[in-house]
């Protein structure tokens, strides 16, 4: 097999077991505004489109590097490695996830297992993936791509951070935030 194709089957993985999981949800109470995720959304679109595009084969000038046999499965490895932290923080997470920014039943902050890492422990998995996927490609448009998920995904990581300080009670949330970084851990120094 070659290490496109595994990357092409971990996303593909991805995508169907993420909708398949969708349906693991408490019921939502409330949701932020629709028209605050357009921007967002957008941006995640053309980012999506942008990764999107062929790179097999292609050595015209939008081609800025290769990574030669082993670095694509470095790359592949590194998407897998991304794809299992981001689903660590789906199970973690539990009933209150939700594909858009809501407040579940029973909504709380969870400040344990990825979460005590990084504020967006899915956010951060699938970045890891999307930046690997991009370096595998090595094309403009793939770069190019990563880029506007990286901008929408921390878009909707501020809306997210904004509204559920806003609608969880007694300041948890922005105790938490001040605690744990949002996308990139802290790396301590031992003893």
């Amino acid at each position: 097999m070659r290490p496109g194709i595994a990357i092409v089957i971990l996303w593909t993985g991805w995508i169907l077991s993420w909708i398949a999981a969708s349906m693991w949800t408490n019921r939502t109470e409330d949701r932020a505004p629709l028209g605050s995720a357009a921007a967002y959304r957008s941006t995640m679109i053309l980012g999506a489109a942008l990764l999107a595009v062929p790179a097999h084969g292609y050595e015209g000038r939008l081609r800025l590097w290769h990574v030669g046999w082993q670095g694509a499965w470095v790359c592949a490895a590194l998407v897998a490695l991304g794809i299992a932290f981001a689903w660590w923080a789906r199970i973690h997470l539990g009933r209150l996830w939700s594909s858009s920014i809501t407040r579940k039943a029973d909504h709380r902050v969870v400040e344990s297992g990825p979460y005590a890492l990084v504020r967006h422990p899915i956010y951060t998995g699938l970045l890891l993936s999307l930046l690997a996927t991009a370096a595998a490609k090595g094309t403009l448009p793939g770069i190019a791509g990563f880029a506007c998920l990286l901008l929408g995904m921390w878009m909707k990581a501020r809306i997210e951070e904004r509204w559920l300080a806003a609608q969880l009670p007694g300041g948890d949330y922005a105790r938490y935030r001040e605690r744990v970084p949002m996308l990139l851990p802290r790396w301590r120094k031992a003893g």
